[in-house]
């Protein structure tokens, strides 16, 4: 007997339907609170390859939904340590961790190996980028998200560029401030694992050809009352005019931007924001000799030519605030930023040090 004998003896699935799955190579974007319950199901099941990608590290405000993770794991890279943690629950799979954000320049190269995608992300440029290059790529993506009591699942890409995407339900994105992340909005950490493992069944009944999949189908769920209906979608030609048609397209594409994510705020905003998020950072991003200094003002500095570097304070905090002398260098630096960490808040001050208000 081995791990999947319950899996041989299912009526309708048996050892050819696990080959599949063993045969199959899947990337999961995200290793958070919904990445968590899909890696743990997805591994169990026996999926032969599994790549987890997720550039945050774990803080202790996760360990309620993110189900793989314990104290001892914070401060870690979250692909690291769930392949850490999968690896010592089962020696039969493959297990690939890329610990950084997908972007624009790697998006292609990382999915490129899989056979499909699952997507736990919870911001829209990630949802976006991700969906735009599985449509490239012909790769099925399996989606899925929440909005406190709300959660959606749905397969998207089935049979390349005919099938419907997640530009077809959102040609144009939704302000991200209409729909916050979990940080703003709150979640109660089962939930999550409720939609991830929802997210994992479609995965699996994917490969296996086990079941109906959510093919064209949003499927919504309720947390409160547990109720929960399918809704058929459809192409919408308005979703093709902003898809980039090419990789070299994709390169182009302003992902930010296209989100409608304002990189500006004035200095005015700075303390309200940093008395509201503990976790705030302020960031000075000119060298030590440029002038004046900011007072009264807790700051970090970390000149623009360093700020590619690896920095434990950057990685730690979610809202990252940065400003140079006149808001050039601080808008250059958001954009990179942000691709580097895009589930992070972050903003340059416009103006920079010489728009600084002494009366403030």
């Amino acid at each position: 007997m081995d791990r999947f004998d319950r899996h041989y003896n299912l009526k309708g699935f048996g050892q050819k339907s696990q080959q599949k799955l063993q045969d199959a190579k899947v990337l999961v974007v995200g290793a958070g609170g919904l990445g968590c319950p899909v890696l743990l199901y997805l591994a169990s099941v026996g999926f032969g390859k599994i790549g987890i990608v997720d550039g945050d590290l774990v803080s202790e405000s996760n360990l309620s939904r993110q189900v793989l993770f314990g104290q001892h794991d914070l401060g870690k890279n979250k692909a690291e340590a769930a392949v850490q943690i999968l690896r010592g629950k089962y020696n039969d799979i493959e297990l690939v961790s890329i610990p950084e954000y997908l972007n624009r320049e790697n998006v292609t190269e990382y999915l490129h190996d899989y056979d499909l995608v699952v997507d736990g992300s919870d911001n829209f440029p990630t949802r976006y980028l991700v969906n735009d290059a599985c449509v490239l790529l012909g790769k099925p993506l399996v989606f899925g998200a929440l909005y406190q009591n709300e959660g959606q699942v749905a397969v998207f890409n089935t049979s390349g560029i005919q099938s419907v995407n997640y530009r077809d339900i959102y040609p144009i994105p939704p302000s991200a401030h209409e729909v916050p992340n979990c940080n703003e909005a709150g979640v109660l950490g089962v939930f999550p694992g409720i939609i991830g493992c929802m997210m994992a069944s479609e995965a699996i009944k994917l490969v296996s050809g086990f079941g109906e999949i959510l093919d064209g189908k949003m499927l919504y769920y309720n947390f409160l009352n547990h109720s929960e209906y399918k809704i058929e979608l459809t192409k919408d030609p308005q979703s093709e005019i902003s898809r980039p048609k090419s990789a070299n397209d994709l390169m182009q594409m302003d992902y930010q931007d296209f989100c409608g994510l304002s990189s500006q705020i004035n200095w005015e905003d700075v303390i309200p924001l940093m008395e509201e998020f503990g976790d705030t950072v302020l960031v000075d991003l000119r060298q030590p000799h440029e002038e004046p200094e900011l007072e009264d003002i807790p700051f970090i500095r970390v000149p623009m030519n360093q700020i590619h570097l690896k920095n434990s304070e950057l990685a730690r905090t979610n809202t990252i605030l940065l400003f140079c002398q006149t808001g050039i260098r601080s808008m250059k630096a958001s954009k990179l930023l942000q691709e580097k960490y895009p589930d992070k808040y972050i903003r340059s001050i416009s103006g920079g040090i010489n728009s600084f208000d002494l009366n403030l």
